[in-house]
Order: structure tokens, then sequence, then C-alpha cells
């Protein structure tokens, strides 16, 4: 979900993404291929692709006979969603390039779908045109941005962590909650989608140790690497045992916690 406005790995940085924001994106990927109800033989884009999760479980939505492409600005995330390219379906099309200007034909996907890019893109109401322009008539459209980071308490621990570190601002990791079910709708309806609809999509996470967990992810976001780059990995260390404090009651004995989180989930047809 790279794009030049908030969302830009290097490094290594892209491999933890495939690492650590697995077990947070897992479920809301499940519902936004639930929304589009993909069928074999269909095509795909998936939009501000990252490391391929929703691309990987869309190829074997589709099957063989089927066809995703995948695009992302980001070349680092490509090579990591290259490299952990299913290969039994060998049919996913990668391609590196901005969410307002696609290398695709007018009407050529039955479906376009977007996990946690669209806040991200510098111009919604362009990337969405792109969107329109190249879905086919009668066909579907799914994006999911987070709802407001009071809505997932894990979220809203990490901004405030890092807002209180060292003064750091928190425009970059503010971005994540920039895009409200009316901006969303309303930028579709422009793009001439029909049948616009948004509801907020709610799911459990577990994760084994809460304090490793945290840390760790942050190595993994854009924002979260000053704290590391300044100070060492102690002090990632501390910031995450910060954000498992700070959710104390979702955290058991062992350490493990479980932790909601919700999203708005955006559908809509050509």
């Amino acid at each position: 979900m790279a794009d030049a406005s908030g969302f830009h790995l290097t490094g290594s940085a892209p491999e933890r993404y495939e690492q650590y924001a697995a077990p947070i994106m897992a479920p809301f990927v499940t519902a936004l291929l639930d929304a589009v109800d993909l069928c074999p033989g269909e095509t795909v884009l998936d939009l501000a692709c990252g490391t391929g999760f929703v691309a990987r479980i869309a190829a074997a939505h589709v099957g063989p006979t089927g066809h995703v492409c995948a695009t992302d600005l980001n070349e680092g995330m490509l090579r990591v969603a290259a490299a952990h390219h299913p290969r039994q379906y060998p049919d996913i099309e990668f391609a590196a390039a901005p969410a307002d200007r696609l290398p695709y034909a007018d009407a050529t996907f039955d479906a376009v779908v977007c996990q946690q890019g669209a806040q991200f893109f510098p111009d919604l109401d362009a990337a969405l045109r792109e969107a329109a322009r190249v879905t086919r008539p009668g066909g579907r459209f799914a994006a999911t941005v987070w709802a407001a980071r009071e809505r997932s308490p894990y979220l809203s621990a990490q901004y405030e962590v890092l807002a209180e570190y060292d003064g750091q601002d928190p425009a970059a990791i503010g971005l994540a909650f920039s895009c409200p079910p009316e901006g969303i709708t309303a930028a579709l309806e422009a793009a001439g989608f029909a049948e616009v609809t948004t509801r907020e999509v709610s799911f459990g996470v577990t994760f084994p140790s809460l304090a490793e967990f945290a840390a760790a992810h942050l190595s993994a976001v854009p924002w979260g690497r000053r704290p590391a780059d300044e100070h060492g990995d102690e002090a990632l260390a501390a910031a995450g045992r910060t954000i498992a404090d700070r959710l104390a009651e979702y955290t058991a004995p062992d350490g493990s916690a479980t932790v909601p989180f919700t999203a708005t989930l955006a559908t809509a047809k050509r």
C-alpha cells in the first residue's frame, strides 16, 4: 500500500512489513475479497498491493483461468510480493505504477480492490477515476481504510506513543486515518461508480506477545523507524512495551493479547 504521500519503505522494511502486518491485515483481506465475490476465470486488480496479501488470495479465488494484476509505487514492496508469489497460481502480474496512472486499457478488470491504500494516495479523486476507467461495466470495486483511530486501540496507542516520542510529528501515521466514509463515498461517486456503500468491519487480532510484536511492527512501517534510527533498537523495544502497557485491558498474564481493529469497507459498481 505504498504511495508517494506517506507510506514508503526502504531496505529490509518491506520484508518485515510482509511478516508483521500480516496478522493485522488477514481478516480484512478476507472481508475485502468477500465483498467483490470473485469467480473462477475473472480478472482482478490489486491496487496499491504492498507485499501482495490481497493478490495472493485473489489468485486462489480466480484460479488458473483467471488473471490478477497488482500495482504499487514502491518497488521494494513489489520485490517482496514477487518473492512470495504462490507458484501454483503463476498468473499474477506485478507492475510499478502510481494509482492515478495505471498501465492498463479501459474496462480491463472484473474487479478492482484496494486494501488500506486509498488514504495514502496524493490525489484520491484521480486514483479512483483511474480505478473506474479500468473497471468493466458492471464490474465491482472494494476498498478498506482504517476507521477513526480510537476505533482501533492498538493503532491509537501506536499513534500516541510515537507522537509523544521526542516531539515526533505524527502526520505520517495520521494519514492512515485520513479517509472517512463520506470522503471515499464522494470520491467514488465523482469517479463514476454507482451503488456506493460503506460499512464498518471489526475483527479481534491475537498477538502471542504484544510488546514484542509492537516493537517489530514499528520497524516495518515508515513512521516507526525514527526511535531506532536515533537511539537504537532498545528504543523500539521500549516503545513496544509502552504500547503493550496502554493495552493492558486486552492483555493476558502470559503477555498475549486479542485487540479489536476496525476499518471502513467501501464497495461500488461500475
